[in-house]
């Protein structure tokens, strides 16, 4: 059994919602790049101040390995132990790049740096005057001392968290402030409605009571057509009162939930749009079986009633609408002009019209939508240019059993 869940929440928040969602969507992308370039030129910075401090230690250690090379050079080759230190290790390479001898821990090396990291160690390149031992260049190599490192990354973690915090805050305001004029349109359209819809009763009640007691048989046929113009326009309007009668009351209006006959009330909807749907000479194909769905019988009107309505809105003329009705679901299906494929997840928002040619406020799919939402149904829409549309509606529960 479904059961009612009342939302009502408001269109404008829910545009609210979704702008600002997309604005901080972008807005968050651009501060992390801006954020990791910053990071990034921290992190450098902090690598060279570290290179820095370092450079003259390796510069000592590397001046201490040239004058052991130089003795080593001048004994040899009555002496032909290499020099070694318990503070780092060492390495010589001749002009040509070769390796004469090498005791590093880690033998990745660059002739293009002075000093550089590789690994956990670090490692210092002197070029020799001297040709001590035919080398060109030696290479020191000492641990790194990880310390700089781990607070760098710290130091990032930490103020990048704060800074995006605080950016974050101030585009949450400034969308805020940027929305304002949007959010007093649509307040502004929405009272435009329901000051309309104010107004809309009591004419349209009077056009169609009046439209009804008319004495057709004694009409020439040119009379005839035009009540019959007038009888379409009033209904049209009296659809699209509906509408907003639904969207600005809902809110306000208890939902009585009872089991509907599908089957009988889509006959009585085909039955009364059979007249605007004949004006552009649209016919109707009915395949329906029993069913029955516990629901408010004002929402479920309203959803029929707009799948209808655009499907003779949308359709071509001498176009032909398919209804399907079976236990689990109901379908829709028109041979209009179709939608874009990009375009359909969008026919639910208020406002919007598959195109401007058409005539409404665009809100119909909205109010369906909201219904299918709240009674927890699926729908699924299908379309293709010029070829037409079909939605579905599934309620898998709710419905009598066979």
């Amino acid at each position: 059994m479904l059961v009612s869940k009342n939302k009502g929440t408001s269109l404008l928040r829910n545009n609210e919602k979704r702008s600002l969602l997309r604005f901080l969507s972008l807005y968050s992308i651009l501060v992390i790049i801006l954020l990791f370039l910053i990071g990034k030129f921290y992190y450098k910075s902090q690598e060279e101040l570290m290179f820095s401090n370092q450079r003259t230690q390796l510069s000592n250690y590397a001046n201490q390995q040239v004058k052991a090379l130089k003795h080593l050079h001048n004994d040899f080759p009555k002496r032909t132990i290499y020099p070694r230190s318990r503070l780092f290790s060492s390495a010589i390479y001749d002009i040509e790049g070769h390796k004469i001898f090498s005791i590093l821990k880690n033998p990745n090396i660059s002739f293009e740096k002075e000093i550089y990291r590789v690994g956990e160690y670090i490692h210092f390149v002197k070029s020799l005057d001297d040709y001590y031992l035919g080398a060109k260049y030696l290479f020191i190599e000492i641990p790194e001392d990880l310390t700089w490192y781990y607070n760098t990354i710290s130091n990032i973690i930490t103020f990048g968290a704060l800074i995006f915090i605080m950016l974050a805050m101030f585009g949450f305001f400034f969308v805020k402030i940027l929305l304002r004029p949007m959010n007093e349109s649509v307040q502004l359209l929405d009272n435009f409605i329901k000051d309309t819809t104010h107004e809309l009763n009591t004419p349209i009640s009077a056009i169609l009571a009046n439209v009804e007691m008319m004495d057709m048989e004694s009409m020439s046929e040119r009379n005839k057509r035009r009540l019959n113009r007038i009888n379409v326009a009033a209904k049209t309007v009296s659809h699209l009162y509906h509408d907003l009668t639904y969207l600005t009351l809902s809110h306000n209006r208890e939902s009585k939930d009872e089991w509907i006959d599908l089957k009988q009330l889509i006959y009585d909807r085909v039955e009364y749009f059979a007249i605007l749907a004949g004006a552009k000479k649209v016919t109707f194909e009915l395949d329906l079986k029993e069913s029955a769905i516990f629901i408010d019988s004002v929402k479920i009107a309203r959803v029929l009633d707009n799948l209808i309505s655009n499907a003779i809105k949308y359709n071509k003329r001498n176009g032909t609408i398919y209804i399907v009705l079976r236990k689990t679901y109901f379908r829709v299906q028109d041979t209009g002009i179709g939608i874009k494929s990009e375009k359909v997840q969008e026919i639910f928002e208020r406002y919007t019209r598959f195109n401007t040619s058409e005539g409404g406020f665009g809100i119909g799919l909205n109010i369906v939508k909201g219904i299918i939402d709240e009674y927890n149904l699926q729908i699924n829409v299908e379309s293709k240019l010029d070829v037409g549309t079909t939605i579905q509606v599934n309620f898998l529960q709710g419905t009598l059993d066979d």
